[in-house]
């Protein structure tokens, strides 16, 4: 079995099962709990992390939100968004999201499983969908909420060698959070925290 086949099989294994979304809190739940309330308070979201499958090695889809937005405006994010009343699940939803952002069209991802869901100080309760594309997509980003779509390589954001973890005090109290810089772009916050979650989960960290 070659590297890319077993990362397939891995990243197979690793989800919660499609058909039976992670229920429950947030893994970084008691964190927030001073700023965001009771998981019930939590709006829910959905994030897609496409994994693009390359000759060269894979890559991870990210965009830089536009500026000016609501909420995360200027920072790195996966596609995704509020999961809405016409969303049938996160995967739906995260899926829609993908495509009205940056035009990836559902029919080319394989959804492969769910991670855990991850509190946001913005008030989100956010399910991350794992998926991989065996084709190279032709992206096209909604100017109004993505200033760009990039890829980073996989294995980079994956190595915990990469993975940093800053503090600063933020309502009263020292926060704590990842940060991944690659090139000229800073991960970090609830991106960085999913793909740390990712690789924790690739790596046997978390059952």
């Amino acid at each position: 079995m070659n590297a890319d086949s077993q990362l397939l099989a891995q990243l197979r294994r690793i989800g919660h099962p499609l058909c039976s979304p992670p229920a429950g809190e947030a893994w970084n739940q008691h964190e927030l709990d001073d700023l965001v309330g009771p998981q019930e308070a939590l709006c829910s979201a959905a994030v897609l992390l496409p994994i693009v499958m390359r000759n060269a090695g894979p890559g991870l889809i990210l965009t830089r939100r536009t500026e000016g937005l609501r909420h995360h405006g200027g920072q790195i994010s996966f596609p995704g968004g509020r999961i809405e009343p016409g969303d049938a699940s996160p995967l739906a939803a995260a899926l829609r999201e993908a495509h009205e952002e940056i035009g990836l069209d559902p029919d080319l991802t394989e959804a492969l499983g769910y991670l855990d869901p991850l509190a946001t100080i913005t008030g989100f309760r956010v399910v991350p969908v794992l998926g991989i594309l065996h084709d190279v997509p032709q992206l096209r980003v909604d100017p109004s909420e993505v200033a760009e779509a990039f890829e980073v390589p996989l294995d980079f954001v994956l190595d915990p060698a990469n993975l940093q973890e800053h503090a600063r005090e933020f309502r009263g109290r020292m926060r704590h959070y990842h940060v991944i810089q690659w090139q000229h772009y800073d991960i970090w916050g609830a991106t960085a925290s999913m793909i740390a979650n990712l690789g924790r989960r690739l790596r046997g960290e978390i059952a």
